[in-house]
């Protein structure tokens, strides 16, 4: 399974990854950063499809997407 990893200390909520998440899977969360920012969320994340749009938006660099790799027999 694909997989989004948020450094919510590193998130200073400037949305950036929210405009460019084609699925729509991105959006700001409820609680509060050491920052004072209110970081990203993800939900539905089985739908992602790691195309890793998020992580080259973020200026922060505090988005790590990991795609699964499929194993040939």
């Amino acid at each position: 399974m694909n997989h989004v990893h948020i450094d919510k200390d590193r998130c200073k909520s400037c949305g950036l990854c929210i405009e460019v998440c084609q699925h729509h899977l991105l959006d700001e969360g409820s609680d509060m950063n050491a920052k004072g920012y209110h970081p990203i969320g993800i939900h539905n994340e089985e739908k992602c499809s790691a195309c890793g749009l998020c992580a080259l938006m973020c200026p922060e660099g505090g988005i790590a997407v990991y795609k699964e790799q499929k194993v040939k027999s």
